[in-house]
This record gives structure tokens, C-alpha cells and sequence, in this order.
């Protein structure tokens, strides 16, 4: 079976063109906030943004509540759009103040819980984020349904430079813990106000009434799955400084922020492009598989390296980006730059699901992690963080196997065919790595900014040759959907119809 077929048409080069506005969103938005983490990582101690790390846990598990799912629901809707739209940015503004509120109602609790009394005053200041974001989610969401993800790159992008801005000079200012809540409460501000800059949509705040119950249906099972999707991804925060402490938090919350920066946030990008790519074409099934193949084949080529290479050179990374203080993170972050490669494998397989309208796939795939995790998570934090970070991998191993399982019977695909997708990205990291640990092992005694550099250099030439070696033909036809003729582009966007 032919595992890779370029969608034909305006929908491909289309979905290629915000691929690429993402990408450069995301890889701009990132690089801030390595550099952020870079400087804040000198300036304070793991101590810091383990306080700092108690309130954001917290706010996590409330940021669940603030959609509901309605904006799964507002990208999938076809008619009535605006209405629905009207009807999102209400209800998502009545549950920004909720939230808000009980943030406030709540602080002294998680306090106590964690055993830190700073953790009230930083919690309260950071629900405020709530209503803030309330204020220009809907905006974004229009902006991602139409795939206009150039003009969505003003608001993605502003949001990490003021974050940038605001967290190093308080830092410097000897704001301490305080310095991280501002940061963040800035940078959300930034982003809701640039966004209502870039998309002259204006909302009514007059809810459908008719289309509550239809929206809330489809949201009502990608609610579930941000829910478990929530716990998960934050339960080893609670274990971690639950039972080994705030220094240890502030230890795991850098390590982890390396491969979620380079790998996870991958998985968040692709999908806000490959959801309502393929909820355009989610009555035919040939299109649909076609676009999950070409996603495992296009993603893997970069993806892969950036794993391999950071689990590989964990150490010099650390020492560079971080500094000396840092280096008990080298093995946690080798150990999670694995379990972040492997979930960011198969990217598009829960897009998959959501375009088919079948969400609630996703809810009991959730609900099985969840059970996974728990009793991992248990054992593994006795073993420290090296052990938290092995629960990880290993449910994420479990679970990735089952979702391809599931995608391929949806699709009606064999299992072995998902996996020869991944054969040519898999031989050529196999390559870099086989290139860079010899690179390593003969520049022991140089500094870590040597080291790293002549691993980078080495590692993207022998990936490189021996992906072009075999992938020529396919990225060809990558780099062609973006030479494609802008006669057949769909139709203009919101944000493109105002400039």
C-alpha cells in the first residue's frame, strides 16, 4: 500500500501554507521563551519556580473549565457560524470571571495543600488570567478555523516577547517568585489584545439560544478529554512536589520545559492546523487517510532529530541553556526527551478522530491513560525524578501503541503500514546518532558551547544526507505544495479580508 498521497488541491497547499505560518509562530514563540528560561534560570533558584510551579498547577486544573470544548465545536460547525461565534466568546466570558473567582475562593487551600503560604497571594494574581484570556479566545479560534495562521503569528508571537520582557526585568528587579506571575499575566494580556487587533470580528453578546445544545454536544466529550488530558499532563507536578518538594519541582519543571519546548508543543501546533484541514474533508475517508499518512511522514522528519539529539546531548544542553546549577536535570531530561519523541509520534490520529465526529474516542483513550499513569507515577517518584520521568515513557509507549490500533481500524489501514511510515525518519536519526556519540566522546575536555555545537553540526549533516538519500522525492513535493500558484488559494480568511 502506497502509505503517502498528497491530498491534490487548494486544501493541501493551503494546510502546507499554516503548517508553515504555525511552525514559524511556534518556533519564534520558543525561541523567547528558551531564551527566557535561559536568563531566569540564572537569575533564580529551582526553589522559585517550584512556588511558582504550586499556583501554575493549580491554574492548570482550572484552565480545563474556561472553553468547555466550544471551540472544538466552533472549528468542526460548518453553518451559522458567526451566531456561533456569538454564542463561544459569551459563555467562554461567563466562565473567565467564574474562574476567576474561585481561583481567588480557593488559594488559601491549594496553600495549605501544598504547604506554602505564598502560593494564595501568587494564585490570586494569577487567576486574573482567566478573564483575561476570556477576552480574545474566540478570536483565535476564528483565526484557526479559517487557517489564517499568518495573522495568528501577531498574537502567538507578542505574547511570548512581552512574557520575555516583563519576567527578566521584575527578575532583575528583584521581583523573585513574582517575576514569573508577571511575566505570565502580561503575556496573556498581550495575546488578547492582539488578537482583537488582527481579526476585525467583533462579538455580540447575544447567545443562540438554539445553538447551546449543538455546540455542547460536540464539546462535551473534547471537554472530557481535556479534563483527563489535564490531570495527566500535570499529575506528576503534584506527585513531584507533593512528596520530594518545592526544590525538587523547580528541578523537574526545567527539565521537563526542555523537550516540551522542542517536541510537545509540536503536537499542539499540527494540531490546530490538522484539525480543521481534515474537518473540511471529514466525509471522505480516502482524503482523510491520505493527510494522516503525509502528517506521520512530514512530522517524523523533524521531530525525530530534535528528540534523538536532546536525549543524546542532554548534558551540554543543559550546561548551555541553563547553566551549572541545572546539571541534577541531565538524566530526567534524557529519560523525557524520549518519552517526548514518542508522544509526538502520529500527531494527527486524535484530528482524526474529532473530524469523524467521534471525540468520545478520545475520552476513553484518556480515561485508560489516566489509570496507567496513576500507578506509575506512584512507583516511580520513589525512585526520584528519573523515575517519574520512566512512568511517563511508559505509559506514553502503551498508549501511543493502542491509538494506532484504533486510527488504523477508523481508517481501515493495517497497523504495519503506520509503522513503515515512520521507517525513514527512524534509519536516519538511527544515523545522526550513530554520528554523534563519537563527536561527544572526542570533545569530553572541551567546553559545553563546543561540544554542542560540533554534535548540531555533525548530527543535521548525517540526518540530512541520509533523509534526502531516501526521502527525496517526497520532499520535493513538500517544497512544491509551497511554490504552488496563488490563483488556487481557498477562499480569503477574516483576518485577510481586513488588510
Amino acid at each position: 500500500m502506497d502509505t503517502i498521497r498528497h491530498p491534490g488541491g487548494p486544501l493541501a497547499r493551503a494546510t502546507a501554507r499554516a503548517v508553515a505560518w504555525n511552525y514559524l509562530a511556534w518556533f519564534l514563540s520558543k525561541v523567547l521563551v528558551l531564551g527566557t528560561t535561559a536568563v531566569l534560570a540564572r537569575l533564580l533558584t529551582p526553589d522559585d519556580f517550584g512556588i511558582v510551579g504550586f499556583a501554575t498547577v493549580a491554574v492548570a486544573y482550572l484552565a480545563v473549565f474556561r472553553d468547555l470544548g466550544l471551540g472544538g465545536a466552533l472549528i468542526q460547525r460548518r453553518d451559522d457560524v458567526d451566531e456561533a461565534a456569538d454564542t463561544v466568546f459569551t459563555i467562554n466570558l461567563v466562565l473567565g470571571a467564574v474562574l476567576t473567582a474561585f481561583a481567588a475562593l480557593a488559594a488559601p487551600w491549594i496553600a495549605g495543600y501544598f504547604g506554602e503560604p505564598r502560593v494564595t497571594g501568587l494564585l490570586r494574581v494569577l487567576g486574573l488570567s482567566f478573564f483575561v484570556q476570556s477576552l480574545g479566545t474566540t478570536h483565535l479560534t476564528l483565526l484557526q478555523r479559517d487557517l489564517a495562521f499568518r495573522a495568528k503569528l501577531i498574537p502567538d508571537v507578542g505574547q511570548a516577547a512581552v512574557r520575555m520582557a516583563v519576567s527578566i526585568g521584575t527578575a532583575l528587579a528583584g521581583w523573585d517568585v513574582w517575576a514569573l506571575v508577571a511575566g505570565q499575566l502580561a503575556g496573556v494580556t498581550a495575546s488578547s489584545v492582539l488578537a482583537w487587533v488582527v481579526i476585525p470580528w467583533r462579538p455580540r453578546l447575544r447567545p443562540a439560544r438554539r445553538l447551546v445544545g449543538p455546540l455542547s454536544r460536540f464539546g462535551a466529550p473534547l471537554l472530557g478529554v481535556d479534563v483527563i488530558h489535564t490531570v495527566v499532563g500535570n499529575l506528576d507536578y503534584v506527585v513531584v512536589g507533593k512528596v520530594l518538594g518545592a526544590g525538587a519541582l523547580g528541578l523537574y519543571t526545567l527539565a521537563y520545559r526542555l523537550p516540551e519546548l522542542l517536541l510537545l508543543s509540536v503536537v499542539g501546533v499540527l494540531s490546530k492546523v490538522f484539525f480543521p484541514a481534515l474537518a473540511t474533508v471529514q466525509h471522505d475517508v480516502e482524503r482523510l487517510r491520505s493527510g494522516f499518512f503525509a502528517s506521520i511522514r512530514y512530522v517524523q522528519m523533524f521531530v525525530v532529530p530534535v528528540g534523538l539529539g536532546l536525549a543524546v546531548a542532554a548534558e551540554p544542553i543543559v550546561l548551555v541553556i541553563l547553566g551549572t546549577e541545572w546539571l541534577d536535570a541531565v538524566p530526567v531530561v534524557r529519560v523525557l526527551a524520549v518519552f517526548a519523541l514518542v508522544s509526538s509520534s502520529m500527531v494527527a490520529d486524535g484530528d482524526v478522530y474529532k473530524a469523524m465526529g467521534r471525540p468520545g474516542i478520545l475520552t476513553r483513550i484518556a480515561v485508560l491513560k489516566l489509570a496507567l499513569l496513576m500507578p506509575a507515577l506512584s512507583i516511580g517518584v520513589q525512585h526520584g525524578l528519573v523515575g517519574v520521568a520512566l512512568a511517563h515513557l511508559v505509559t506514553a509507549a502503551l498508549v501511543k501503541g493502542l491509538r494506532g490500533v484504533v486510527v488504523a481500524r477508523m481508517l481501515g489501514i493495517r497497523p504495519c503500514d503506520i509503522v513503515r511510515a515512520f521507517g525513514p525518519s527512524a534509519i536516519a536519526g538511527t544515523a545522526m546518532v550513530a554520528a554523534v556519540l563519537p563527536v561527544l566522546a572526542a570533545t569530553e575536555g572541551a567546553g559545553p558551547t563546543a561540544r554542542l555545537t560540533a554534535a548540531a553540526a555533525v548530527g543535521a549533516a548525517s540526518y540530512g544526507a541520509v533523509l534526502l538519500a531516501m526521502e527525496r522525492r517526497d520532499l520535493a513535493a513538500l517544497v512544491g505544495l509551497f511554490r504552488a500558484p496563488n490563483a488556487d488559494q481557498t477562499r480569503p480568511t477574516r483576518a485577510e479580508e481586513s488588510q
